[in-house]
């Protein structure tokens, strides 16, 4: 008995009634408009002077609502409703308005039978309940029988009047019961008329590719900035105290390098921070506050430099190439690309290392070529979940349409990268 009365009078069921009396009231005006349809034919002066009246009029109202059925804002407008009332799992529904003409129809289709069905269950709960509620309490009150309710005249029989609070209970459970089932035929239609098309699946799933490319493009700036700093730092921390007595000199410069380089490292690090704060946020990408800009061949070359020397690194450098002249995601690209091998020397090569770096511009003038050498390390201990620099580095290369080949030969560990100055760029 509790179970039936919780599918009837639940909280599930009270909510998908409420959504059938919303379907009513939105029936409506379908209902006044096919009133002045059939009006003309039934020379009816009162829409609500007969039931039959009152049907046809909504049977002419039903179509107009499949019509607008496929607007745009129908599906949202009907999926919000359906997730809120009607206790079907949302990603079961579709998001966003029908974009093919066979979501349309099942969006219109979906949309009718909410009317259709609210439409009658807003009648019946309008109508049922003060006549049963009249049967209920009309063997207490005697003046009801002689009242002008029209009641029916098997009412003035004893026993139609003692059974009458039972007919009455029992007409508030049909309708408990309607309701329950209509809303539960409505739940179930939901997800088929309602749900995700194969092309709102499509769409979804480059939109959630695209997001995960902005987080894994964001996810290789702070390895590649944020490794290469703490690199940096702790071998001219290393490098400053093994000469702190006998080179003060020195110890400075590594001090004032370890100073710009965290300084750097925090700035490039809150911009990384404001961009992923700004893809959390429903209106992602935002343009409320633009990401301070990334650092560059052109602008930053130099002071990369001098900072991974003053960690111990000896880089011979010789820049052929004028990188004032390279497109900005090259320039951009090209530098982490450099920081990540300078860092990795720095990492498994020690200090003390020489690294030869080569930044210059083929004949062709086509391509960007990088080359880095440095004496192959003779013991690299992998880190726990280490081991992304040179993957980063060849995801970069190859989002430019540029190639990359490294790994020890003869000795030397070597990288060299090709990025295209025109083309995919």
């Amino acid at each position: 008995m509790s179970a039936l009365a919780r599918i009837l009078f639940g909280r599930q069921a009270c909510r998908r009634w409420i959504h059938l009396i919303l379907g009513g009231a939105l029936a409506m005006p379908y209902v006044f408009v096919g009133e002045l349809i059939v009006g003309p034919f039934t020379n009816s002066q009162n829409l609500f002077s007969s039931l039959p009246h009152q049907l046809l009029a909504f049977g002419a109202g039903l179509p107009l609502a499949a019509v607008t059925g496929v607007f745009p804002l129908t599906r949202p407008m009907s999926v919000a409703v359906v997730r809120a009332l009607c206790g079907v799992d949302g990603d079961r529904l579709a998001d966003g308005p029908a974009r093919t003409r066979q979501a349309k129809g099942r969006t219109a289709v979906w949309f009718t039978l909410h009317l259709g069905f609210g439409g009658v269950i807003a009648g019946m709960s309008l109508a049922t309940p003060p006549f049963a509620v009249v049967l209920i309490v009309l063997p207490l009150y005697v003046g009801l029988r002689d009242s002008r309710l029209d009641l029916p005249e098997l009412l003035d029989h004893t026993w139609a009047l003692a059974l009458s609070p039972v007919a009455g209970a029992a007409m508030l459970v049909a309708l408990a019961g309607c309701a329950a089932g209509a809303g539960a035929l409505l739940a179930r239609w939901a997800p088929e008329l309602l749900g995700p098309t194969p092309e709102d699946r499509l769409a979804a799933a480059e939109a959630h590719a695209a997001d995960l490319a902005v987080r894994n493009r964001l996810a290789r700036e702070l390895h590649d900035s944020v490794g290469h700093a703490l690199s940096a730092v702790t071998l001219q921390a290393s490098a400053a105290r093994r000469v702190l007595d006998s080179d003060p000199e020195f110890v400075r410069e590594a001090l004032a390098a370890i100073e710009d380089t965290t300084r750097r490292t925090v700035g490039e690090l809150d911009a990384v921070l404001g961009v992923l704060r700004d893809a959390d946020s429903p209106g992602f990408p935002s343009t409320a506050s633009a990401p301070a800009p990334s650092p560059t061949l052109a602008a930053d070359l130099d002071g990369l430099l001098r900072r991974t020397r003053a960690g111990g690194l000896r880089v011979a450098a010789a820049v052929e190439a004028d990188p004032e002249a390279l497109p900005p995601i090259v320039s951009r690209e090209a530098y982490r690309i450099v920081q990540e091998a300078l860092s990795n020397a720095l990492k498994h090569a020690g200090p003390g290392t020489s690294v030869t770096l080569r930044i210059r511009v083929v004949p062709d003038g086509k391509e960007l070529d990088i080359a880095a050498e440095n004496p192959a390390p003779t013991a690299v201990v992998p880190r726990p979940g280490g081991g992304h620099g040179l993957r980063g580095i060849a995801d970069r290369a190859r989002l430019l349409g540029g190639s990359t080949e490294c790994g020890p030969v003869d000795g030397v560990w070597r990288l060299h990268v090709r990025l295209p100055l025109e083309g995919p760029v």
